[in-house]
């Protein structure tokens, strides 16, 4: 069981640990217009899905807004924000925040994306939403890059992840510009 820690307490994470190889499944989120959003499996762009507790924390919002600028540059990827927010509050989160280059998905209706990633917070205060983490997948879905942020209330390594998404568009870089 993997684990992170939220203010210093280890906190446990459940569902199924996916690893850099692995070729998680493809699971379905519900979009901000209730629509749905797949993330995972084969696609003709590369995946970057970001998952946060709630996009209602300083931390979770600069997060999305940091990606939402760097998305805008990438050319052959995607960007899924995930988390436990309902589709209503992601939706007015991005409308304040102008968030306009990447899609937001809730895992509010059966916690399928948490524990099919293993990022479900198993236990403390937070318990029942996500962990902080990043999963950078190639086209043919296949993780590349994973970070299970080792402390919740702090930022991702955004360098990382954004070098390994260049590095699995597959064409090079993938960067406009």
């Amino acid at each position: 069981m993997a684990t992170t820690k939220l203010k210093g307490n280890l906190v446990n994470l459940s569902g199924t640990e996916v690893n850099v190889g692995d070729t998680p499944a493809i699971v379905s989120v519900v979009a901000k217009d209730l629509s749905t959003i797949e993330v995972g499996g084969k696609r003709d762009k590369s995946q970057i899905i970001v998952v946060v507790p709630s996009l209602d924390t300083a931390v979770c919002a600069a997060e999305t807004r940091r990606f939402n600028v760097e998305a805008a540059k990438i050319e052959k990827a995607e960007v899924v924000v995930v988390s436990m927010d309902l589709p209503f509050a992601m939706g007015r989160f991005c409308t304040t925040e102008g968030i306009e280059n990447l899609q937001v998905g809730s895992d509010f209706r059966n916690k399928d994306f948490a524990k099919a990633y293993g990022v479900l917070i198993a236990d403390g205060p937070l318990a029942g939403v996500t962990g902080r983490a990043i999963f950078v997948l190639d086209k043919e879905g296949k993780v590349t890059y994973k970070e299970i942020c080792p402390e919740i209330t702090e930022e991702p390594n955004y360098e990382a992840a954004l070098s390994a998404i260049k590095g699995s568009c597959g064409t090079g870089c993938g960067c406009r510009g």
